[in-house]
């Protein structure tokens, strides 16, 4: 991206697994257009609220399992049982807990998937194409401001566009590279 980004060509597009990935540059921020991914509802699996340290909620799952808790306080307090997750028999999905979020963010969440060596991941975009969804159900509109609450947090702004979710936050360069084909 270091040599588009240089030569000032959005949107990029990149071919995935889920389908075609587009990023497109608004001023300081990026967006990200994703596949939708609606959570349906579940069982839910021995251990997992005991693990996040939660006595009941309703879980759903589609990729991930999302944990639907009353008051943005629980996201932010939550303090997880990282080994008892990591034991959880979920294959490699990740734990989604959210709440309504309070003043101008709708939502907020975190996002827990040690099964697969990630603890907890601080700005995660890909939960939000269950999110999104979820969120729009609940609350009767399309666009969001939604809040991941991890220690080092973030902020993104997502929208759903059909069959799609459009997910825009700022972003910092991690890593660069050269990939040849």
């Amino acid at each position: 991206m270091l040599a588009l980004r240089q030569h000032n060509v959005w949107p990029v597009r990149f071919h995935t697994r889920s389908g075609i990935l587009t990023i497109a540059r608004d001023q300081d921020s990026f967006e990200m257009d994703f596949p939708a991914r609606p959570p349906q509802p579940c069982e839910t699996p021995v251990g997992l609220l005991a693990a996040l340290g939660l006595k009941a909620a309703p879980v759903m799952k589609l990729r991930d399992y999302l944990v639907v808790v009353e008051r943005a306080v629980q996201v932010r307090t939550l303090a997880p049982d990282i080994a008892a997750l990591a034991k959880l028999d979920i294959g490699t999905a990740g734990a989604i807990v959210t709440a309504p979020g309070e003043g101008e963010v709708d939502y907020v969440c975190r996002f827990f998937a040690p099964s697969i060596g990630i603890d907890e991941d601080p700005a995660t975009g890909s939960i939000h194409c269950t999110l999104a969804p979820y969120w729009a159900g609940r609350l009767g509109k399309n666009t969001f401001r939604a809040q991941q609450l991890s220690a080092r947090g973030g902020c993104m702004r997502c929208t759903i566009a059909g069959d799609r979710v459009k997910i825009a936050g700022r972003a910092r360069l991690y890593v660069q590279g050269t990939l040849e084909i």
